[in-house]
């Protein structure tokens, strides 16, 4: 089967991970090579039997481990978009591989798929040219202009895009996760005057805070153990466009207090130099936290608040807004259908299954959920699906767990635990697509037909379930 997203290179040496991002990868329509090593990694982008648009690296490999497998990508073919993947916390060396390469990215193991998909799709579009890339105001239900908001508050929120858009004041955007903050960010930064020029996101959350603070500032050679070139940081390189700050209420402290002193003054210095760096860049932030109460519990600057609060959007969840849930639905099986897979009606008692249910992951869980409902074609499993969600948050909700069950999990069993949930996923969707045609499906995600049989036996997929329709 042709791939319609491109063909990505897999190299990691466990098995099981090879697997794991090789069936997530293919229902999301890529072809997709594997190798064991940089050694093989290396011999297959050399063959270049197929264009290989990125490569997904696994950093701590035996041999010519990821860092060197990139450096030897670096230098044979530019900048091929790379994705470097690693549990690892060996930040000054994944920072110097990184190190002026636009087209590569870190993503800490376990990877969830959505984030994986977001940092590919991201990577891909730096081959658009910049106008295309970076103006494109990314909307949270489309694929191409945002839609009009039907909801009372929404619309609230749509008619200060142009006049808040073209002022370059910083915008605080709050709301719980999964609402739709970034999108919104991207729309106003595609009302300004700095629609031309780049938009970047740093996740405050998801990076201890020696790599944020390198990463908005950059560093100089010599600055830390494993700084072996000079580094601009976000700051320089967001120059004339827009910084989204996400999760801002999870920035340390510390980096709180520099980030203050660059919206006062408009200036900074990288890691490691005296010399003073002038900002021209337009500064965002986003967060689900209750930012006065962290105020109040000193995890958070007073007066970096209130710089940061000039304009203020609070996004309200979905549960607030139903009245936007069926056309939201529409748009993202729009939004995700192709010639094989168009996009299925929505019966009324699955629109009223949607409206019944609170949606704790607001509109990124019904995006989700439409792409299983696009692929499955079953309204009767999404319904039991949101009814099950249901029966199971209540009483999650009233439960206080003790710290020792919140630690959950080791990392290694998450991972595992994810790969087969996106497994299981992948290969019901391609029986599904293939009327449980087993060689057909298998032919889907091309895998060969006795790996297929065994991957459905290993996780307990022997039959086609009954179908029952709503």
């Amino acid at each position: 089967m042709a791939a319609k997203n491109g063909t990505i290179l897999v190299a990691d040496d466990d098995l099981e991970v090879r697997s794991y991002f090789e069936t997530i990868l293919k229902i999301q329509g890529y072809n997709v090579l594997l190798a064991d090593s940089g050694e093989d990694a290396l011999e297959q982008l050399a063959e270049n039997r197929v264009p290989i648009s990125l490569v997904l690296l696994d950093v701590m490999m035996p041999g010519k481990d990821g860092i060197a497998t990139l450096k030897e990508i670096r230098r044979r073919r530019g900048n091929l978009p790379v994705i470097l993947v690693s549990s690892a916390s060996s930040w000054p060396f994944i920072m110097e591989a990184l190190d002026g390469a636009p087209a590569a990215r870190f993503l800490e193991k376990p990877v969830m798929h959505s984030e994986l998909s977001r940092t590919i799709e991201e990577l891909l579009r730096k081959d658009e040219p910049v106008a295309a890339r970076e103006t494109t105001i990314s909307p949270a239900v489309s694929g191409s202009t945002p839609p009009r908001a039907r909801n009372p508050r929404m619309m609230e929120i749509e008619s200060l895009l142009t006049q808040v858009g073209l002022s370059d004041v910083p915008v605080l955007i709050q709301g719980e996760t999964g609402v739709g903050k970034e999108v919104l960010a991207r729309q106003l930064h595609g009302h300004s005057t700095r629609a031309k020029s780049v938009f970047l996101k740093l996740n405050c959350a998801a990076m201890p805070p020696e790599l944020v603070e390198s990463e908005l500032f950059g560093y100089e050679r010599g600055a830390f153990t494993g700084a072996f070139k000079d580094r601009p940081g976000k700051f320089e390189m967001a120059r004339g466009g827009t910084i989204l700050l996400d999760e801002i209420g999870d920035m340390d402290v510390r980096l709180q207090a520099k980030l203050l002193q660059v919206l006062q003054d408009n200036e900074f210095q990288r890691l490691g130099s005296s010399e003073t760096v002038h900002v021209d860049v337009r500064i965002m932030a986003a967060t689900h936290r209750d930012l006065k109460k962290a105020i109040r519990e000193g995890s958070f600057r007073e007066d970096l608040y209130y710089r940061l609060n000039v304009i203020n959007i609070y996004v309200p969840p979905i549960r607030e807004r139903k009245d936007e849930i069926g056309w939201l639905a529409e748009d993202f099986l729009n939004k995700h259908a192709t010639e094989q897979m168009p996009p299925p009606p929505i019966p009324p008692p699955l629109h009223q299954a949607m409206l019944d249910h609170d949606w704790p992951g607001n509109v990124r869980e019904l995006e989700n959920m439409m792409r299983k409902f696009l692929v499955l074609r079953q309204p009767r499993i999404i319904i039991d699906e949101l009814r099950s969600l249901a029966s199971y948050e209540e009483p999650a909700a009233a439960m206080t767990a003790p710290k020792e069950a919140a630690a959950g999990a080791s990392i290694l069993e998450r991972v595992q635990q994810n790969m087969q949930r996106e497994e299981t996923e992948a290969i019901l969707a391609a029986l599904s697509t293939a009327h449980w045609n087993r060689k057909h499906a298998a032919s889907l995600l091309n895998l060969e037909y006795k790996a297929f049989l065994y991957k459905m036996k290993k996780l307990g997929i022997d039959s086609k379930p009954t179908a029952r329709m709503a």
